[in-house]
């Protein structure tokens, strides 16, 4: 069953401005952005504080400012507002290998097999909406069997987050207005003066009817919100991202066949990155089914890699996870996450220090491959003067603490030859000191650390 989270950023534009231009504006502060309409100037866009206040797109900019004094407003940057939500889309392929721009202000993932890969759909959701709420994103989010009711759900739902179950996307659309199935104002308008304000109504009412006074546009709405009518949607990736797809003559289903197709995909992709000095971090591989739907199988490394042998052996240990159904009919290898690799030279027999120290990456790679991101740890030093909680367990792909002292500050520019004592004042027993007083001369404490 397919499964597409729709992403809405309804105060898109006003967000990204305060990320940059308007970095010094709080965010309790109205803020609106102008473009023209004909000859008089309109309000674009408004956060949230300013649609708080009645502002909304398409008022008079004159009228929102006799309505509140002091507005701070900016110019519309629309084209800069799409590159912006594009690369945001190519952002969100870490969570699946199929996102695009849902322009002005949404971006579509489809979920299709890869919502194990973050712990379920309920987990994924979670941790998307508190990466936009950390960068001060507004967002809105649903996830539903079709693109038409997630986009529905997120911009009309009740809910911030919203999960509609396999098979029930009819019933939560039913009550939805029918502005939430994406159609033309004076196409809402007709169908409300026949008394047609909810999507339910819509869907019980003939199609003849119908599509002789609108036409034939609000009929494929309703269906591709229904699913009778697949929605494609148009994945976007970086310019430099590696993709091999594959196309099949017969559709393929036995593993066999599978194990063939990896090992040519794996060794086009690291002819790639061996031409561009990189090493992949993440891989995706896509079973495109003859049904229009999709498997996905995403491994990662604990380091950049390039071995064919070793990245072929992650995806064959997968395959048993993914279902042929009717048939595959074409697969594509995607390397979203890919980092520089420079070659190294391996210690002769005269080296020094005698055998290299052993590479467990691949070992790290396999075990995290069959038992799970998960369930793989490993333990790293942190501050603490208590020796118990002087260590602690993160994730083998946590980045590596250098070895030796872990603050960052400097070291003392003096050490005394014999130690010499020095006399404190606390205000309390067991306080931290206020002043201390070295070689007769008083020194006031203005910071205490770890007191």
């Amino acid at each position: 069953m397919r499964r597409v989270i729709s992403l809405w950023l309804p105060t898109w534009p006003t967000d990204r401005l305060r990320r940059h231009r308007c970095a010094d504006v709080p965010a309790d502060v109205p803020l609106v952005t102008r473009s023209h309409d004909g000859r008089r100037m309109v309000i674009a866009a408004a956060c949230s504080a300013a649609r708080g206040l009645l502002l909304h797109a398409g008022m008079p900019l004159a009228h929102a400012r006799a309505m509140v004094p002091g507005l701070t407003v900016v110019d519309a940057t629309p084209d800069e507002d799409a590159e912006a939500l594009r690369r945001l889309a190519a952002w969100c392929l870490r969570l699946s290998p199929m996102t695009a721009a849902d322009e002005p202000d949404g971006v579509w993932i489809d979920a299709t097999g890869c919502t194990h890969l973050q712990d379920g759909e309920h987990a994924m959701l979670a941790q998307l909406s508190e990466h936009l709420a950390r960068h001060g994103l507004t967002a809105r989010l649903a996830i539903a069997d079709t693109p038409g009711a997630a986009h529905a759900i997120a911009r009309f739902g009740s809910d911030p987050t919203t999960i509609i179950g396999m098979g029930l996307h009819a019933e939560a659309l039913a009550d939805l207005p029918i502005e939430a199935l994406r159609i033309d104002t004076d196409t809402a308008g007709g169908l409300r003066r026949l008394g047609l304000e909810r999507v339910g109504q819509l869907a019980t009412t003939p199609r003849a009817p119908l599509a002789r006074r609108f036409g034939n546009g609000l009929l494929t709405r309703l269906d591709q919100a229904s699913g009778r009518v697949r929605e494609p949607i148009q994945p976007v990736l970086p310019p430099d991202t590696i993709s091999i797809r594959r196309t099949f003559v017969e559709p393929l289903s036995t593993p066999e066949a599978f194990v063939t197709v990896i090992l040519v995909l794996v060794t086009e992709a690291c002819t790639l990155l061996e031409q561009r000095g990189q090493g992949a971090r993440q891989l995706d591989l896509i079973f495109e089914r003859t049904d229009a739907s999709l498997q996905v199988v995403r491994i990662g490394t604990a380091r950049p890699a390039r071995d064919i042998r070793h990245l072929a052996r992650l995806l064959d240990e997968r395959i048993e996870e993914v279902d042929p159904g009717p048939g595959v009919e074409a697969m594509r290898l995607v390397l979203p996450l890919v980092e520089p690799l420079s070659y190294a030279q391996r210690p002769g027999g005269l080296a020094p220090d005698g055998a290299p120290e052993a590479d467990l990456s691949e070992l790290i790679d396999r075990l995290v491959n069959r038992l799970g991101p998960g369930k793989v740890y490993r333990m790293q030093s942190v501050e603490s003067d208590v020796p118990e909680r002087s260590q602690q367990a993160v994730s083998v792909y946590t980045p590596l603490v250098p070895a030796g002292r872990i603050s960052p500050w400097p070291r003392p520019i003096r050490l005394l030859g014999q130690p010499e004592p020095i006399e404190t004042l606390a205000m309390l027993p067991d306080h931290p000191p206020k002043a201390f007083t070295w070689r007769k001369v008083r020194h006031r404490v203005l910071h205490v650390n770890g007191g």
